[in-house]
């Protein structure tokens, strides 16, 4: 919060004297107030919202904005935001009601002030939508706001509050700010319609879904053509998570691709998480019924798939941006590269539902960590490796932490510019494909018993302290026993199959437990873990 005043200042000095950002510029006392006292933010004491613990669990705050006082934040029901269910944004402007009329007051003079602004300090409506979206983070740009809307509306409104109708907004008239012609998105520059065009290095798959067709597609993925002998398979189902219709297009995708012409495959999507993770409502739905042969199936059908995937005849890059968590992780560490949006947060966070990764996350990052050149000698340094983060279901805060991790190898790539994460990976996997051949399969030596013995005494001490809960512990018995590779002894080489069979048969035992249940339970309810 102590950078607000010094952004405000700067637009204030900066702006000129007519700009109406000096009409409603102004610092609040709240502000002052809570700076001063060090309520900096995450950074601080806290910011508008906070963190306390009661009981023993943690609460999120709010800041009274009249007093200054913080009390436990609870979501208002609001018939004004109700309305946008099914009558969109503008339900929620017309609605009458003071949320209705607040919110109105607020956007409709931010709107019709981005309009007033193209193009004196923009050539276009795009270029301003790019800012907002990259630089401010907005889900979407204020003249894709204004289309939401309808340009008509927005230009009524602003006369209902006595404000000047900017030029711009009069030219487009009953029209829109962006359209689709023959497959290709233009925009209003107030001259008329003109395609946008990308800069070099930048590759939407929106662009390449507005010019054709899928390759294939289902109710949860679909498979682009973007040129050059590259397919891309994106995941569209909710949140991205993984279900056996993915897993049927991923399979679709090795078998088929190559005979189309194509040389490589990009995952890839444009939302706003590359993936959540398997959907564990199959876990649940198996679990109550005691269909355990399902759960079995289910569990071998997504290794089988992610091996295939592994060791395609083509090359295969992960491109991901926002939450790769779980199931999503897994779908990175069987690609042969990843060029990764630098805000992505990788982790295997199975252990927060009861579980542990289950679709070949063990085997790969014991893997990964056994690979390392300057590690350790002796079975026990990878496996201790892989263990923690797994075990506390650790999730990398960037692309950079993945590293290390080895979510991410130092070969992966890290991209600043999320408008240019497919070009990248289009151009690392075109890259790989000349002279490609799939990875050899693996052994690693194990320790064995004596491993998970060690792994266990660990754990112990951590629930003797109050740090872990008695079911973590379950967990992390049944994480060791996979990772020392269940009942080897060292001198035996463990196989990919054997490691991935211990997944299976650890993930069987502890969906029969139920705490991992109320866990599982817990976060298809209120979307966080349960430590319970």
């Amino acid at each position: 919060l102590d950078l607000m005043p010094h952004v405000l200042g700067g637009m204030a000095e900066a702006l000129p004297e007519g700009d109406p950002f000096h009409e409603v510029f102004r610092e609040p006392d709240l502000l002052k107030r809570m700076i001063e006292d060090g309520y900096t933010g995450r950074k601080g004491k806290g910011g508008f919202y906070r963190l306390n613990t009661e009981g023993g669990d943690k609460i999120k705050e709010v800041i009274d904005l009249q007093t200054g006082e913080y009390a436990k934040a609870q979501r208002p029901k609001s018939a004004a935001a109700t309305a946008a269910r099914k009558g969109g944004l503008r339900a929620t402007l017309e609605h009458d009601s003071a949320e209705g009329r607040y919110a109105r007051s607020v956007l409709v003079p931010t709107l019709a002030y981005a309009a007033s602004l193209v193009p004196e300090i923009a050539d276009d409506p795009e270029s301003v939508d790019c800012a907002m979206r990259l630089g401010y983070n907005w889900k979407t740009g204020p003249f894709e706001l204004i289309d939401k809307l309808g340009p008509a509306w927005l230009a009524a409104a602003i006369s209902e509050q006595g404000l000047s109708t900017p030029p711009l907004l009069s030219s487009v008239g009953d029209g829109s700010f962006y359209r689709v012609r023959d497959g290709r998105q233009q925009q209003f520059t107030g001259a008329g319609y003109e395609d946008i065009r990308r800069p070099d290095g930048v590759l939407l798959l929106q662009d390449v879904k507005r010019a054709g067709s899928p390759i294939a597609r289902n109710m949860s993925a679909s498979l682009w053509d973007i040129g050059d002998g590259v397919a891309c398979l994106e995941f569209t189902s909710k949140m991205n998570s993984l279900n056996p219709f993915i897993l049927w297009m991923i399979d679709k995708a090795v078998k088929e691709l190559p005979g189309r012409g194509f040389k490589a495959l990009v995952i890839h999507n444009d939302a706003s998480n590359f993936s959540i993770g398997a959907n564990i409502a199959m876990l649940l739905y198996g679990a109550k019924l005691h269909l355990w042969p399902f759960v079995r199936w289910v569990l071998k059908r997504g290794q089988e798939t992610f091996a295939r995937l592994k060791y395609a005849p083509f090359p295969v890059v992960g491109a991901p941006s926002g939450m790769a968590l779980g199931g999503g992780c897994e779908v990175l560490l069987h690609c042969d590269a990843i060029e990764a949006h630098a805000e992505t947060y990788i982790g295997l966070v199975e252990a927060g539902v009861g579980i542990v990764p289950g679709w070949g996350g063990c085997k790969e990052l014991l893997g990964r960590w056994s690979a390392t050149k300057d590690r350790p000698g002796g079975p026990m340094p990878p496996v201790m490796k892989a263990f923690e983060p797994i075990a506390m279901a650790q999730v990398a805060t960037s692309a950079m932490e993945a590293r290390d991790f080895l979510y991410l190898r130092p070969a992966d790539n890290v991209v600043m510019n999320q408008d240019r994460v497919l070009a990248a990976a289009k151009a690392r996997a075109l890259k790989l494909a000349e002279g490609y051949s799939p990875p050899e399969p693996y052994e690693l030596h194990l320790p064995g018993p004596t491993g998970q013995t060690a792994l266990d005494l660990g754990v112990r001490d951590f629930i003797n302290k109050g740090v872990a809960s008695p079911h973590d512990g379950v967990i992390a018995h049944e994480l060791a026993f996979v990772l020392s590779g269940g009942n080897t002894d060292a001198q035996e080489p463990v196989s990919e199959d054997q490691l991935l069979r211990l997944e299976r048969d650890v993930n069987l035992r502890l969906a029969r437990t139920p705490k991992t249940l109320a866990r599982v339970k817990h976060m298809l309810k209120k979307g966080k873990p349960l430590r319970n």
